[in-house]
């Protein structure tokens, strides 16, 4: 065991974990930042994407020991009052069924729009075609990624 000192949502953090044990873990079991999902536990669903210094990671293959000192944003960090383009956008949009993915789709439509405010369809289908959504919202994500674009 060894003890990691995390920035997570603009706080410090402080876990005593093996180093191997992927950050979803941390952040759910120890944090209690339970938005970021498990579903897969190998990075192929986007369940678990969180934003490591703004880029988009898959947590739940990302082990503690990697992180170190940069900034992880968790969909709890992404706005204080869930008014973020993206999630307002969601909301616009209506597009969860289930929701369960839905903390991983915005986390990945977020940093997306982030390094590529203006985008065409094609570039939202590849930027989202790693995440996984077990209703097949994708035309409505597609749309509210789309909307997002022109409110940031």
């Amino acid at each position: 065991m060894a003890i990691y000192k995390l920035h997570i949502n603009g706080r410090s953090y402080q876990a005593d974990v093996e180093p191997d044990t992927p950050l979803l873990w941390v952040l759910r079991d120890n944090f209690g930042l339970v938005g970021t999902k498990y579903s897969c536990g190998i990075g192929a669903c986007g369940a678990c994407t969180v934003h490591v210094n703004g880029q988009a990671m898959r947590s739940c293959t990302l082990p503690v020991a990697a992180v170190g000192t940069q900034k992880v944003i968790t969909i709890e960090g992404l706005s204080a009052n869930g008014d973020h383009p993206v999630q307002k956008a969601w909301d616009e949009v209506d597009v969860a069924q289930c929701g369960y993915c839905q903390s991983g789709q915005i986390m990945t439509a977020a940093a997306f729009l982030k390094s590529n405010p203006k985008p065409t369809a094609d570039q939202i289908d590849n930027a989202m075609h790693g995440n996984i959504c077990r209703c097949g919202a994708y035309h409505r994500i597609k749309e509210a990624v789309k909307l997002a674009s022109t409110k940031a």
